[in-house]
C-alpha cells in the first residue's frame, strides 16, 4: 500500500468519523465508544499496513488456571 493512499484512507476515515460525531444526534456516551472503537480499529489496521502485525501470526493469551 501506498504512503498516498494510506493518507486518503485516514482523511476519508476521519471526514466519516466527523460527520457522523457531528450530523448523527445521539448519546455524548455512545459518540465516545464509536470514537473508541474507530480509533482502535484503524491503529491496528495501520499495525497490519506497516507490517508490524501479520496476518498469518497467532494472537495468544495466556490462559488463566
Amino acid at each position: 500500500m501506498s504512503l498516498i493512499s494510506l493518507v486518503v484512507t485516514l482523511i476519508v476515515i476521519g471526514v466519516l468519523l466527523w460527520l457522523v460525531n457531528t450530523y448523527i444526534p445521539m448519546d455524548g456516551k455512545i459518540k465516545k465508544i464509536l470514537n473508541v472503537v474507530v480509533v482502535i480499529c484503524v491503529v491496528v489496521w495501520l499495525l497490519f499496513a506497516f507490517g508490524i502485525l501479520d496476518h498469518s501470526s497467532n494472537i495468544r493469551v495466556p490462559q488463566i488456571k
